[in-house]
């Protein structure tokens, strides 16, 4: 089953796996967040303010089912690590400003042995995602349905009565 603790051991599994040259500074913590179609995972520290505050590592819970291949989470997760290792949401010194410039992060990753996984993973997600994304398509209904709903009651509506009956 992939819950939170799933999520858990993979982060120590790739870290060991990967990582293991670099030092974990702070508490790094990850669990699942919203349904995200485009963002598949993001990195923070807790406080903008503290340099050794923990991190976090909010991964999309279209993960959650076993329809996605656990390579797709391996690499969504060594993705994130790769901007804890060059300074994002974490202790370490940053390696430049920004952080997807020159394709540096996909670089890290090839460097660290994850090259034909970021391939499989990127051909998988062309081909396979949109489907993902369609089969769990009840909750944008919904989402629209409010829109539509918003827009034919409240002040839009009194707007448009006000202008189209004068």
């Amino acid at each position: 089953m992939r819950d939170n603790a799933w999520l858990e051991r993979k982060l120590e599994d790739i870290w060991m796996k990967y990582f293991n040259d670099v030092e974990k500074l702070n508490h790094v913590e990850i669990h699942f967040g919203r349904k995200a179609i485009r963002r598949l995972a993001s990195i923070r520290q807790k406080s903008r303010f503290d340099k050794h505050s923990d991190t976090e590592i909010k991964v999309t819970s279209y993960y959650c089912s076993e329809t996605v291949p656990e390579y797709v989470v391996d690499v969504t997760i060594a993705h994130e690590l790769c901007h804890y290792v060059h300074g994002f949401a974490s202790p370490l010194p940053k390696f430049s400003q920004y952080p997807h410039r020159g394709s540096t992060v996909d670089n890290e990753l090839r460097k660290r042995g994850l090259g034909s996984l970021l391939t499989r993973q990127k051909k998988w997600l062309k081909d396979c995602w949109p489907d993902i994304i369609k089969s769990d398509s009840i909750g944008r209904k919904k989402t629209a349905r409010r829109r539509y709903r918003r827009q034919r009651t409240g002040l839009f509506a009194l707007i448009k009565n006000i202008v189209f009956n004068n």
